[in-house]
């Protein structure tokens, strides 16, 4: 086969499509994964906290090409022009539900259940001629897609009876503290307001109110050749800053929390007290040590990092193993150093395609 795709989440399934649009043959990517349905993690999360539009606008979706995207099927059913105007300019927000629709859509057509290796990869090896995953291969071109590693809690929380993440599922109390200042927890505020329950917020920072969770300058083509040309450390700062939690600006954000706040169900506070319940919406654990296969990854080949990063570049292979007639690239949240909105699908169209180019030109 000409390449593999470690990981069979969303993170691998876009870098699968952009594969597939380059004319690779199904039958020439292998995808290792546990899971074959690609939104298998991200759709019990997004049910969990009742998300029901996508927040990356109008790259919202899994087709490697960012235009027009969701807005047409949405037109046609509607007979309205208004979501390809909104697409237009980057405000499109397609809803859970015909995402999800378009996952599995492109699902059965891309021919992503005949390139299943249904098993989780544990070890890549770089060996003459490519890669070997779990000593298959060797494979001349990798993806490693293998997504968040795991859910964070804070420590001082782990053992409390209380405590339940804003991802795994669950109902409210009368009483409820929710943990975190970011997206997960403003729409946990609400939800939790929605179903009559009196809600403390317990955030170390105020919250940052910006439409994506990365300050859009660094989705720009000058923003993103800054970013790259910066040295290290300012990059990681820069890094830190972009993981700060954010929220979108919004009457249908602000309203609901102002009217709680009149009423006294809504307020702030330093710590955890005693409410009935403790929801956690603290995200998930940061850095590749967290991420079993890339921690060995790293010190089986010791490559380059700083902070919790691995040293990518731009186009977010790993520079040290990749060169003529073989690729080893990061998709997803591993690949923020080539990308800082890679845990997006805005960044994995951006890693996909980049992997898919340089596939298709070294095997034609």
């Amino acid at each position: 086969m000409r390449c593999a795709v470690v990981g069979s989440g969303l993170a691998g399934f876009v870098g699968y499509q952009a594969l597939r649009a380059a004319g690779v043959p199904a039958e020439e990517i292998a995808v290792w994964g546990d899971h074959d349905d690609p939104a298998g993690a991200w759709r019990p999360r997004a049910a969990a906290i009742r998300q029901r539009r996508m927040r990356s606008e109008s790259d919202g979706h899994c087709h490697p090409a960012s235009f027009p995207g969701l807005a047409p099927r949405e037109a046609w059913r509607r007979r309205s022009l208004a979501p390809l105007a909104a697409t237009a300019f980057d405000r499109y927000r397609p809803s859970v539900a015909d995402f999800l629709s378009h996952v599995e859509e492109l699902r059965v057509r891309s021919g992503w259940d005949r390139s299943l290796v249904a098993r989780r990869a544990e070890r890549v090896i770089a060996v003459a001629g490519g890669f070997e995953i779990d000593g298959e291969g060797p494979f001349a071109h990798v993806l490693v897609a293998t997504g968040h590693p795991g859910l964070a809690l804070p420590e001082e929380l782990v053992d409390d009876p209380r405590v339940v993440h804003a991802y795994e599922p669950h109902e409210y109390a009368s009483r409820v503290t929710v943990v975190g200042a970011g997206m997960a927890a403003a729409t946990e505020w609400l939800n939790a307001l929605a179903s009559g329950a009196e809600v403390v917020s317990v955030r170390r920072r105020e919250p940052l109110r910006r439409p994506l969770n990365v300050p859009r300058p660094l989705f720009s083509k000058r923003g993103l050749a800054r970013f790259h040309t910066a040295p290290s450390a300012e990059r990681a700062a820069l890094l830190h800053e972009a993981g700060a939690p954010s929220y979108p600006v919004g009457r249908e954000w602000d309203d609901p929390l102002e009217r709680a706040t009149r009423d006294g169900r809504f307020r702030v506070e330093a710590s955890v007290n005693g409410s009935e319940q403790v929801i956690c919406a603290t995200g998930f654990r940061k850095g590749y040590r967290h991420d079993p296969l890339l921690a060995r990854l790293v010190d089986d080949h010791a490559l380059e990092t700083h902070d919790r990063w691995l040293v990518l570049g731009s186009d977010a292979t790993v520079p040290a193993l990749t060169g003529e007639g073989r690729t080893l690239a990061i998709a997803g949240v591993a690949a923020q150093w080539a990308y800082p909105a890679a845990d997006t699908l805005m960044g994995m169209k951006y890693v996909g395609r980049r992997f898919a180019r340089r596939v298709a030109c070294r095997t034609r």
